[in-house]
């Protein structure tokens, strides 16, 4: 029999006694397999939390004793003081915490190893057990250490834990690497405490190298007396033994070796984890004297020079993000649910790797990588600056001891931006059964070069124009709705197909905003600086979320325009690194709809076609004969494990189906027009206009419910509202037409107003850049923000847009309530305000009162108000939009990061380009816009 032990164990002195029978019968059991138990003395994670007895000696609620819950961050619990990690020095808090804790020992523990494990103590920790030192004081935040408390124990009876947290370490190394950083930091138990009990001799530690071809090697080594033997079984992820029982070799008293090989062995990578169970028996003579599980898997990581970074054979492209530890209302404390849904929303973005920023992650967060399948870049902390050399041998040493055997980690990263203290290089292959590849993230190192944050085609003899391995350990640094999305597409694309890049890690996942317990609950991310997630706090999804899911799509779906001659066929490119197209599943759906919502709907399956890794094929989709009478395709591909990987859309119809199908340009009316010196009043049906007779702008409009407040416009941005001589007359139908007339010198951008007699208005508008390269293009009105609810449009949606991120959104029908969201700030998705592409028309619903509006003009952006302008001392972050409030624009900006300006994210971040050939009217923008302003 073999058991696994796991107890939680509360601080109630009458609890204690309850289960002090309990652990009693569990202990006699485990005997039988001699298994390790571990019994928890605080909660699991952050949503288990156990009450422990708590002094803190500064800030909030200091200098009494209290209760708080363990593991956590105390300023989330609303004790000592917040700070950023750039606050200067005279106001961090650096006060301690007092913890105390009382639990219960079984007599028949006697005779075995009892260990306390801490998992993360930030930042000094002094243990003591019933008042005696447990040993020395431990420094740095992020590793987990244990001490050996079996002489201090009193058996049978209740013992006293204390332990003494500084949240600002006594050494000053250790506050440079993990302290003086730019993100939070906190204090506290902030990861689980719990006690491991061991027979007297027993495995004390394994480490494991397993090679994708079946090869694997073990070290184990036994504390205590000397045993006979061990063994070594494998297990499947369904539990069925694999290959042989394998003996291991004594090759010293208390260590044992065993280098053997699985046949048949199924390699891990992040599209396949298969994992296996190694159980490690350790006998003396018959008897067993302990058992060890460990997970792992058979991967084998090889950097070769000038080349790339291979796993299994394979040369990778690293799909990542950076990761903090972190949650709103906790902090630096997890859980295992909580690193279930960090990774599920990393794969959902179609990533494979995730980097540690800036420090080792909780062990179930490995867990779930191993499990669900990313790469992970494991790092020793080191912001800007790192430990001192005997610190940081203890800690690398507690790192690779605790992350080790995961498969999941493929690198090790020694510090971050100058935080590397090369005396710690040799030790990680020394400390490292597997001698994973080691980085030093922003540098050249082991012929990989990892700088941060550099414009598309940088390098001079070196990066993207060098000899070296490139990967990026972060690139397009978030911020506000920059970076991440906005121009990956441009950078995906060069180092895809750049033999040398080995892909990169966005910076960063979620938006570190924190629950500030001293100022009302409300969320700060220290004057943004914390504001560069792809995620909000509370993992509100970001319009980069689905741009970077489409770019970084396995499967790549070349463009294809849908016009009459269309087949069913779509060429596709197989991104994947393993896994072949046909284990993905392919389903299609039509729509027929207008601006009230779905009409029809046909949808069917597709046979998935046989496209090995990186190479091009063709899917076929069997569609109806009548699929050219619906106006959008969808097209699905999920995973081998049904995960979604994109759902693309492809218009049938253009806009001007729409138009054909909605405007109705007669009608029983007739129209009434009244010329003044300045303005062109119009009747027709229930509306009235009034258009100036000089520059054509509309000025009023109002229909038997009142005023509608769209106003001065259409004025041309970059461009010259020149509209000018305007005459008027009526067509055959009775429709009125006022239009300004063409000269190529002075008067060269014209408008046209066509009032049918049904009452829809056609403006049309042709017109010129100013200049050869403009920020966006367009024409304006002037609409009162306070006026509108929301919009109903029909295009692609439902997140806005920038010229750098046009990927992520699918077409069709959308509402969006009106909200005042600025991405970072406020965390309502998607925002209101801003650029939406494919734009065929929509309706702008005010209090009582609603106007709608078409184009036939293909791939025109509506553009809806003015988020806050924003900019930093490099003007990288910079949103542009033009004057008014409702444009229908031709082009539109890009947008900046944190570290970059629009134009160094690739070409897409430029500006737009247009060469009029001196007003040549052949080479005129035009646009057709439709405007329904009835109340009926």
């Amino acid at each position: 029999m073999m058991f696994n032990t796991q107890i939680s164990i509360s601080g109630g002195i009458r609890t204690m006694r309850l289960l002090s029978m309990l652990l009693v019968m569990l202990s006699a059991t485990t005997m039988q397999g001699q298994q390790t138990e571990k019994i928890y003395l605080s909660g699991q994670g952050s949503d288990d939390m156990v009450m422990w007895d708590f002094y803190c000696t500064d800030g909030m609620n200091a200098e009494k004793w209290t209760k708080i819950g363990v593991p956590s961050c105390w300023e989330l619990q609303g004790f000592g003081r917040y700070d950023y990690g750039f606050a200067p020095d005279s106001v961090r808090g650096k006060g301690n915490g007092l913890y105390k804790h009382r639990f219960h020992v079984p007599q028949s523990w006697k005779g075995k190893t009892i260990n306390i494990v801490f998992e993360g103590v930030m930042t000094d920790a002094e243990v003591l057990i019933n008042g005696k030192s447990a040993g020395p004081i431990h420094q740095g935040a992020f590793y987990a250490f244990k001490y050996d408390i079996n002489k201090l124990l009193r058996y049978g009876q209740d013992n006293i834990l204390e332990v003494t947290v500084a949240k600002h370490s006594a050494n000053e190394s250790v506050n440079k690497a993990e302290r003086h950083a730019d993100y939070w930091i906190f204090g506290g138990i902030f990861r689980p405490v719990w006690l491991e009990v061991l027979p007297a001799t027993h495995i004390r530690k394994v480490a494991i190298d397993a090679n994708a071809d079946g090869d694997f090697l073990v070290h184990a080594n036994v504390d205590g007396k000397e045993a006979d033997g061990m063994t070594l079984r494998l297990f499947d992820q369904k539990n069925n033994p694999v290959g042989n029982t394998f003996t291991l070799k004594k090759e010293r008293p208390n260590q044992f070796v065993l280098s053997e090989r699985l046949i048949g062995a199924k390699p891990w990578s992040p599209e396949s984890p298969h994992l296996y169970t190694a159980v490690l028996t350790l006998q003396s003579g018959d008897e067993v004297v302990h058992e060890v599980r460990e997970r792992i898997g058979f991967r084998t990581i090889e950097v070769r020079k000038r080349d790339g970074i291979y796993v299994n054979g394979v040369k990778m492209k690293f799909k990542g993000i950076n990761r903090h530890a972190f949650r709103p209302e906790t902090g630096r404390a997890t859980s295992k649910r909580i690193s279930i849904a960090d990774v599920e929303l990393i794969k959902e973005m179609n990533m494979n790797a995730v980097r540690m920023a800036h420090y080792p992650p909780d062990g179930h967060f490995l867990d779930v990588c191993d499990s669900l399948g990313l790469f992970v870049v494991d790092e020793l902390a080191g912001w800007h600056g790192h430990y001192d050399t005997p610190t940081g041998t203890r800690l690398l040493k507690e790192m690779i001891d605790h992350d080790g055997n995961h498969p999941s980690v493929v690198i090790w990263a020694n510090g971050n931006e100058g935080g590397h203290n090369t005396e710690l290089d040799p030790l990680f292959a020394e400390f490292d059964i597997q001698k994973r590849p080691i980085i030093h993230p922003w540098q050249l190192h082991n012929s990989i070069e990892t700088q941060h944050y550099r414009q598309y085609n940088y390098g001079v003899g070196n990066y993207e124009n060098g000899r070296e391995i490139v990967m990026p350990t972060e690139f397009l640094h978030g911020w506000f709705d920059g970076g991440h999305g906005a121009g990956l597409e441009d950078y995906w694309h060069r180092m895809w197909h750049n033999p040398l890049s080995a892909g990169g890690f966005l910076w960063d996942f979620a938006d570190q905003a924190v629950v500030r317990k001293d100022l009302n609950d409300s969320l700060d991310t220290d004057k943004h600086r914390g504001a560069d997630g792809i995620l909000g706090p509370h993992h509100e999804k970001e319009g980069s979320f689905f741009a970077v899911k489409e770019i970084w799509g396995p499967i790549h779906v070349e463009r294809r325009e849908i016009t009459e001659g269309f087949d069913g066929t779509f060429i596709l490119e197989n991104r994947y690194h393993f896994t072949n197209v046909n284990a993905c599943k392919f389903t299609w759906k039509l729509q027929k709809m207008g601006l009230q919502g779905i009409q029809m709907e046909q949808s069917g399956k597709a046979n998935a076609p046989d496209i090995p890794p990186h190479q091009k094929g063709t899917l076929k989709l069997s569609l109806p004969d009548n699929w050219a009478d619906y106006d959008v395709l969808y097209m699905t591909a999920d995973d081998p494990y049904g995960r979604e990987l994109f759902t693309w859309s492809f218009p049938i119809s253009r806009p001007e189906k729409l138009v054909a199908d909605i405007v109705q340009q007669t009608g029983a009316g007739k129209i009434a027009l009244n010329i003044t010196d300045s303005v062109y009043d119009i009747q027709v049906a229930d509306i009235s206009l009034s258009i100036n007779k000089t520059t054509g702008l509309l000025q009023a409009v109002a229909n038997a419910k009142g005023i509608i407040p769209l106003t001065d416009g259409p004025t041309i941005h970059e461009g010259e509202t020149n509209f000018a001589d305007f005459t008027h007359q009526y067509d055959d139908a009775g429709n009125l037409v006022v239009g300004s007339t063409f000269d190529r010198k002075t008067n060269y951008n014209t408008l046209r107003w066509t009032i049918y007699t049904s009452g829809w208005v056609k403006m049309e508008v042709n017109y010129f850049p100013a200049e050869l390269h403009t920020l966006m293009l367009g024409v304006n009105f002037s609409f009162p923000e306070d006026s509108i609810r929301s919009v109903t449009y029909m295009g692609k949606g439902p997140y806005r847009v920038w010229k750098n991120r046009l990927k992520g959104g699918r077409f069709g029908v959308w509402t969006k309530e009106h909200n005042d969201t600025e991405t970072g700030e406020r965390w309502v998705y998607p925002e209101f305000k801003g650029y939406h592409a494919n734009f065929y028309g929509g309706i702008f619903q005010m209090e009582g009162q609603r106007f709608t509006v078409l184009t036939e003009t293909e791939d025109l952006f509506l553009r809806l108000f003015t988020p806050n302008w924003k900019t930093d001392q490099w003007h990288n972050y910079e949103p542009h939009f033009p004057p008014g409030d409702i444009s229908f624009m031709h082009a539109i900006p890009a947008i900046g990061s944190r570290t970059q300006t629009s134009e160094t994210t690739g070409p897409m971040g430029l500006k737009n380009i247009l060469y009029d050939y001196e007003k040549d009217p052949a080479r005129v923008l035009n646009m057709v816009v439709y405007f329904n302003f009835s109340a009926r």
